[in-house]
């Protein structure tokens, strides 16, 4: 299964870490950058990773920048997606059970990696709930 990641320079040591956690755990990452943490901006990131989950290249994303509140605003500009910023393992598996998020948002400077695998852990092993939430994840989408 193929996984989108983006970063921008706060993330990348995270994202490398992540990246190599996903291969162990047999998932296929795709990386869409940032190469180093050299200062960058987020979006040249963020909307490739985007359309890949949009169009399904890729099942799902993980993303971060400093505070993660940056890529979340440029991935949610893509009407498909639903981009989380989760800082605990329980807003993660909500994110995953009552907003089917597509892709999980990390705010790289504010969380372990410890507890960065901790809350991916989460989002991986929740399941969409579908039912009542269905109805709200369609009146997201601007049309």
């Amino acid at each position: 299964m193929k996984v989108a990641f983006a970063s921008d320079h706060a993330g990348y040591e995270l994202k490398q870490s992540l990246m190599e956690l996903m291969k162990q755990r047999g998932y296929e990452p795709v990386d869409f950058g940032t190469n180093s943490t050299d200062s960058c901006d987020y979006p040249d990131y963020a909307h490739p990773a985007a359309d890949a989950v949009e169009k399904g290249e890729c099942a799902f994303g993980i993303a971060m920048c400093g505070t993660g509140n940056g890529i979340s605003m440029t991935l949610n500009k893509h009407q498909g997606i639903r981009a989380a910023l989760c800082w605990e393992p329980e807003i993660a598996a909500l994110a995953k059970q009552h907003n089917n998020a597509n892709i999980l948002v990390l705010p790289a400077r504010f969380v372990s990696e410890e507890m960065a695998v901790k809350i991916v852990d989460a989002y991986l092993n929740a399941e969409y709930e579908g039912g009542r939430h269905q109805r709200r994840i369609d009146k997201i989408p601007v049309h």
